[in-house]
Order: C-alpha cells, then sequence, then structure tokens
C-alpha cells in the first residue's frame, strides 16, 4: 500500500464530499499541504481521478473538478454490478483454478486482518482499497470475456464506478467499518458460490454486492445535504 492510495482515497471524499466545487482548480502544492504529502503521490492521484471522470485536465493542463450527478454515480455503479455478475458467473462455470484459488483467498485473508483493526486508520481504508481492487479485478480477470472487459474499463472511467470509488468514508467510523465488515463477507461468500460452480448464485451475490455502493453514495449525499446546509453553495447536481 502506496502514499498515493491514501491521497487518492483522501480527495476522492473531499470531492463527494462537496469540499471542493465543480469546476474549482486543483492545485498540486495546496493538496499535498493539505494531506501532508509530497507533490508526487498528488500528482499521481489526480491522474487517475482524472481516468476515473472525477476530474478534468483543461487546456493548460491543470486539473477541474469535473461536475456529476448523483444519478450518473447510481446508474454507473448498477451497471458495474451487473458486468461484474456476469464475469462472476462466467468464472464459476468455467472453474476456478488452483492459482485463482489462491490469489483470491490471499485478499479474503489481507481483508480479514484489515478489518481485525478498530478503529481503521485511513492507511486502513487505502490498504482495503487496494485488496478489494485486486479481488473485484481477479475475477473480471479470470472471465475470459474480453468484450466484457472491456466494457467494464469503460464503464470505470464514470465517477465513482470503480470497485473501490464508494468505499464508506462519510458516515461515522464504525458505521464505516460495519458497512465494510458486511461487504467482505459478502467477498466470503462470493468466493464459496465460485469454488462450487454456482453460477447463478454468484451472479446475484455480485450484484448484490454493489447495494454496499449504493448504500455509501446515499449516505454521503445524506451528509453533503446537511454540510449545504450550513455552508450554502456546496452543491452537487441532481439530476
Amino acid at each position: 500500500m502506496s502514499l498515493q492510495e491514501t491521497v487518492l482515497m483522501q480527495l476522492r471524499d473531499l470531492i463527494l464530499s462537496g469540499d471542493f466545487a465543480p469546476g474549482q482548480r486543483l492545485a498540486e502544492q495546496q493538496l499535498a499541504e493539505r494531506l501532508g504529502a509530497s507533490r508526487t503521490p498528488v500528482r499521481a492521484a489526480l491522474v487517475t481521478l482524472e481516468q476515473e471522470g472525477l476530474v478534468e485536465a483543461n487546456d493548460t493542463g491543470k486539473y477541474l473538478v469535473r461536475q456529476f450527478t448523483a444519478q450518473e454515480v447510481t446508474d454507473a455503479i448498477a451497471v458495474r454490478g451487473h458486468l461484474e455478475g456476469m464475469a462472476a458467473r462466467l468464472v464459476a462455470e468455467h472453474g476456478v483454478s488452483r492459482q485463482l484459488q489462491g490469489d483470491l483467498q490471499a485478499c479474503l485473508l489481507e481483508g480479514d486482518r484489515l478489518l481485525t483493526n478498530n478503529p481503521l486508520t485511513i492507511e486502513g481504508y487505502a490498504a482495503y482499497a487496494v485488496m478489494n481492487d485486486r479481488f473485484h479485478a481477479l475475477i473480471l480477470q479470470a472471465c475470459g470475456n474480453r468484450a466484457l472487459q472491456r466494457a467494464v474499463a469503460l464503464n470505470d472511467k464514470l465517477p465513482f464506478a470503480p470497485a473501490s470509488a464508494m468505499l464508506p468514508m462519510q458516515g461515522t467510523v464504525a458505521l464505516d467499518r460495519d458497512w465494510m465488515l458486511y461487504a467482505h463477507r459478502q467477498h466470503h461468500m462470493l468466493f464459496d458460490a465460485l469454488q462450487r460452480g454456482e453460477g447463478t448464485r454468484a451472479q446475484a451475490l455480485a450484484v448484490e454486492h454493489t447495494e454496499v455502493a449504493q448504500m455509501n453514495m446515499r449516505l454521503a449525499l445524506e451528509k453533503r445535504a446537511e454540510s449545504e446546509r450550513v455552508l450554502p453553495g456546496m452543491r452537487l447536481v441532481v439530476g
């Protein structure tokens, strides 16, 4: 787990919570000072956020916060769920190789280890995100459907669509950890379905898994609405 991952997660959270308004420029030096990091991980995180559709570069190469709607995020998460559901079904039907089994088990063990920490630190969130991304990527890579893989890659360019983009950092620390424990239990159930060759069950679990992201989105919007009542002007366009 690198400092870049920690910075990336913090910046995602700040954008979603409304600390940065649509169109606002994100200056590397100011962000580095705010997050207590050097400019290098900040620059790398901004590149990733551009790939995820959260920021955009202007003609001079400066990064600006992209405007997005709540519906756009909700739709992108729903699409990811159905695409990953298809991937999980294909893996279950094809059979789990010994290599894939070991790699997925390593992810599960790492998630178990990280979630023993209470409370979770920002570093813990970032490390869990790395594990979570790998778990999802392994299943997608193993599905053997290139068109499906390209569809997921395209969808990941939409705001908060990637697997770890909506990890719960909007509520209380205790609530965040509860949601992550629930999501990780789903990882274990999905792994069990894959091993048993239960394609329909694996597909349903993968689709249901994205409901955690949808719930986090709703919690984030509620928190943001509360902030707007106190600090008018921070606005997420809901379309």
